[in-house]
């Protein structure tokens, strides 16, 4: 995946009162995850069925 080129989204319930905040971009089946603050810094990439699957846990 290349993330030079991504699309970052964040969140809707997300502010900008400095608050803890992830950005998702998502290509090719793959869902990349960075921390707002340090766009620069690390990212996670899983493939999207794990997304999805660790969204359902979240969701519990």
């Amino acid at each position: 995946m290349q993330l030079s080129d991504a699309l970052w989204r964040k969140s809707s319930h997300s502010t900008n009162n400095g608050g803890h905040c992830v950005e998702l971009a998502s290509e090719h089946g793959t869902v990349a995850v960075r921390d707002s603050k340090d766009p620069d810094g690390p990212r996670l990439l899983v493939s999207r069925r794990a997304f999805v699957m660790l969204l359902a846990d979240l969701k519990r």
